[in-house]
């Protein structure tokens, strides 16, 4: 007894068709391998050329004006005299006074000798100005650098921040001491007393000379 195959059920009925595009699908894909082009995405980068602005300036015509021409310098004209010029002073008539003038002689009377002055006259008084100025014994530098040394800064004025110059007045006896000290200009918080208590122990002085 032959067996027969149900066509409906038959695997290899449509085996050649299968086949046939399996192998169009294959080639298809082959060459398309092949033709494939890929493209990456590249960033836009812009360039911007830097362009230099051109600056358009309204430069006004100026009319030069050529300078003024120079003065004419006129030639001095040099006038020769002649040498038969005579002296118009030798024959010139001075004119006569009616009262001729005497000549007096003026006598000046000697100077009278100076008065000497006792020194008992000038024994107490002040002078503020003298022919030889006073001055300290040991100089001016010397004599600042003792105050600067021996002035003590009041706490009082340190306290409440006190600051300037303290100006004082003393005279100078024969003995070169300071005595008569007053202050004409202070500052106060205890810096005017402290400079009257500086000067009264400060070096003697070269008292100043009058009249020798």
């Amino acid at each position: 007894m032959e067996n027969k195959k149900n066509p409906s059920v038959d695997l290899n009925r449509k085996r050649g068709l299968f086949f046939t595009l399996g192998l169009i699908i294959t080639c298809t894909l082959v060459i398309s391998a092949f033709e494939w082009k890929t493209f990456t995405e590249q960033d836009q980068i812009e360039l911007t050329a830097e362009v230099e602005e051109e600056v358009f300036l309204d430069i006004p015509n100026t009319v030069h004006t050529p300078p003024p021409p120079p003065p004419k310098v006129q030639p001095i004209e040099v006038v020769e005299l002649p040498d038969d010029v005579e002296d118009t002073f030798d024959n010139f008539d001075f004119p006569e006074l009616d009262d001729p003038i005497e000549a007096t002689t003026v006598t000046i009377p000697k100077p009278k000798k100076p008065v000497p002055i006792k020194d008992e006259e000038i024994k107490d008084t002040i002078l503020l100005f003298t022919e030889f100025p006073a001055k300290p014994k040991n100089g001016y530098k010397a004599f600042y650098q003792y105050i600067a040394d021996h002035m003590q800064y009041p706490s009082t004025a340190r306290r409440m921040g006190v600051e300037g110059r303290v100006y004082l007045q003393f005279v100078i006896e024969k003995d070169g001491s300071l005595t008569d000290i007053k202050v004409i200009k202070g500052i106060g918080s205890g810096c005017d007393q402290e400079a009257i208590l500086v000067l009264k122990d400060a070096p003697k002085w070269t008292p100043g000379r009058q009249r020798g």
